[in-house]
């Protein structure tokens, strides 16, 4: 596993509405997932799991404090420098899928590079889907793949162009037991391959494969006595 800090935040928050009708989502002092790591984040529905993925992820701003990768702050990027930091350094994996039910399982794995008009995203593409196990089933549309090959349609489009961190929301929760399963050894693979991999799940087996669980309650890390960070 290669050491290092990759990403990390300080005094983060997240708050939604103003004044009496304000609900804090999130308040985190301190945390760091360092290089490498395989990370569960688990908690009760509404305890800031997704809330700190998409943070991370830079879908939404925080409300305060600083969110730093690689030693850099991407608090105060721009929208382009945004787009750019989802596009090449974050994977995202969510539980419903995402697909876009017109296109090609080739053509769903190739969106993250129709901005780049990159030339060889079709070959990785293919190169992905046989790689999760999905070869020969590249012109089906999402319609006509059962929801754990959807899944892995997912996984392979967020490897498409090669991020260092994967950020899986529910991966398994549309999923019967078997394919979560898959979707968890899936996972685990990338982990080995290099990759950061965080995780927010209720799956207790995605738990167990994960090198560390991060416990949230009301927007904190819980240490178990009580809010921590």
């Amino acid at each position: 596993m290669a050491s290092g800090v990759l990403i990390s935040v300080r005094n983060l928050t997240k708050v939604y509405g103003k004044g009496p009708l304000a609900v804090k989502a999130l308040d985190i002092k301190e945390l760091e997932i360092r290089r490498g790591e395989f990370v569960s984040v688990t908690g009760p529905s509404g305890c800031g799991k997704t809330t700190l993925l998409n943070l991370l992820g830079a879908l939404d701003r925080p409300s305060s404090g600083d969110i730093f990768f690689e030693g850099k702050s991407i608090v105060g990027l721009s929208e382009a420098g945004l787009c750019r930091y989802r596009r090449e350094k974050v994977g995202f994996i969510f539980q419903a899928f995402h697909l876009i039910p017109t296109l090609s399982a080739l053509k769903n794995v190739q969106v993250p590079a129709f901005p780049l008009r990159g030339g060889g995203s079709r070959q990785r593409a293919r190169r992905l889907l046989e790689a999760v196990g999905l070869a020969g089933k590249e012109g089906r549309r999402p319609g006509a793949l059962s929801g754990g090959e959807q899944q892995r349609v997912a996984i392979a489009r967020a490897l498409l162009l090669d991020p260092e961190l994967i950020l899986a929301d529910e991966p398994t929760g549309n999923l019967d037991t078997a394919a979560g399963a898959e979707i968890i050894s899936l996972l685990e693979k990338l982990n080995r391959q290099g990759k950061t991999v965080i995780v927010a799940s209720h799956d207790q087996r995605v738990v167990a494969a994960c090198n560390r669980n991060i416990r949230m309650m009301d927007g904190h890390i819980y240490s178990g006595d009580g809010p921590c960070c």
